[in-house]
């Protein structure tokens, strides 16, 4: 389905049975079919709503390059349009990021009921003196080849470099979609763990390379009603790569069946 706001077509589902919302909020670059399997673990007791962000899978990607407040009202005007006031919110990676942003805010035009972070973003990386030495010499690397006279005596070799900086995620982005990414990326919001107040469950995998356990553990200290479930063995993507597992805690969480896959 799709829903108009500001001028946006954005792409959305809702599955599901039950008087409560529970809306999930993706990871950067990917489409909401990904997350079919969150939302079948509970839409046996939960309504839950599914949706591409803009610049994401089927959603209009945004006009200008939107930081993470700007795609955190954009996401209050969404629950506004499909009538929701109550909700829980499950954020994978990103989403956890925009999750992260919305709950430590004073006030929302909605309540949010409780909160699952899946190998959740948000949490700057402590970089190694190697690593700092890289984004030094990619700085100055950048500022030399970004010259107009560099690139019109060598066009191919500024084209191929660029080509190879960043994660494929930020190479396969479009102009604006790889400023949204920047400045998502260079936000820490380490400071805005403990303005959570609502119960909050982290599912991480310890195998994630992209947000590693140090971010848990991180996350589970500064937010004050929280508890980390470890999926062994899987990566950045744990709801998939343990998907037995991951649905068995996600049941027992919300009070589904027995919390072993059985009703």
């Amino acid at each position: 389905m799709d829903i108009q706001i500001d001028g946006y077509n954005i792409n959305y589902k809702i599955t599901g049975e039950g008087d409560k919302y529970a809306v999930i909020l993706q990871g950067w670059g990917t489409k909401m079919e990904y997350y079919d399997t969150v939302a079948a673990a509970i839409n046996s007791k939960y309504k839950v709503v599914q949706f591409d962000l803009p610049g994401f899978g089927g959603s209009d990607e945004p006009r200008e390059p939107w930081n993470l407040d700007a795609y955190s009202d954009f996401f209050c005007k969404f629950l506004k349009e499909l009538g929701i006031s109550e909700t829980t919110l499950i954020g994978h990676s990103y989403g956890g990021r925009m999750i992260i942003k919305m709950a430590s805010r004073s006030s929302l035009p909605f309540k949010i009921r409780n909160i699952v972070l899946i190998d959740s973003a948000g949490v700057i990386p402590v970089r190694t003196f190697k690593q700092k030495c890289s984004v030094r010499k990619y700085k100055i690397l950048k500022k030399i080849l970004d010259n107009k006279v560099v690139y019109t005596l060598f066009p191919e070799v500024v084209d191929e470099w660029k080509s190879r900086q960043g994660s494929a995620d930020y190479r396969n982005a479009s102009p604006i979609m790889k400023k949204c990414m920047v400045m998502a990326i260079n936000e820490d919001l380490t400071d805005k763990l403990s303005l959570i107040k609502q119960d909050t469950l982290l599912i991480w995998g310890d195998k994630d390379t992209a947000t590693p356990m140090r971010d848990a553990r991180i996350m589970e200290e500064k937010i004050p009603n929280s508890g980390l479930v470890v999926l062994e063995g899987a990566g950045h993507f744990s709801y998939i790569e343990q998907p037995e597992k991951f649905r068995n805690v996600m049941r027992a969480y919300f009070g589904i069946g027995d919390g072993n896959g059985n009703n």
